[in-house]
């Protein structure tokens, strides 16, 4: 039986293509089907299925937006919201570690710098690398 795991539990709601590049597109504000799936280059019967999937685990809400004929819009939920700092370290190692020449996006953090995110331990603000951590409980596999 394999490890119980919060990152395997995690990759069962958003661990696919389709899925993080619908998250994608709505963090950047994009909340319409077609536009979602223009996008992305999923197909429809795929990103229908992706969506519904994220609104039922409560990642997006369906708002509509139009009653005749009736159209809909995704919303991030808070839990939604909460996938910002994984995409955007996602998307800094893909910079650093796949993608040949210059990054295809650069953000500006509120403070003018160009953003490179990292993980700071949220008691003392340093950031975190796998040499300073220690596990207290890990699962182990049955």
């Amino acid at each position: 039986m394999p490890r119980e795991c919060s990152i395997a539990n995690a990759l069962a709601v958003v661990g696919e293509r389709w899925s993080l590049l619908a998250l994608r597109e709505i963090f950047l504000g994009v909340r319409r089907f077609d536009q979602i799936a223009r996008n992305t280059g999923a197909s429809r019967d795929i990103l229908t299925t992706r969506l519904r999937k994220l609104e039922e685990t409560g990642l997006l809400e369906r708002r509509l937006y139009e009653t005749h004929p009736p159209r809909h819009e995704y919303v991030l939920t808070e839990s939604g919201q909460a996938l910002n700092a994984v995409l955007l370290t996602l998307m800094s190692w893909g910079d650093r570690y796949v993608t040949e020449g210059e990054p295809p996006a650069i953000w500006e953090h509120s403070c003018g710098a160009v953003l490179e995110p990292v993980t700071v331990c949220a008691a003392c603000q340093e950031p975190v690398t796998i040499q300073d951590l220690t596990p207290l409980r890990l699962a182990v596999p049955q």
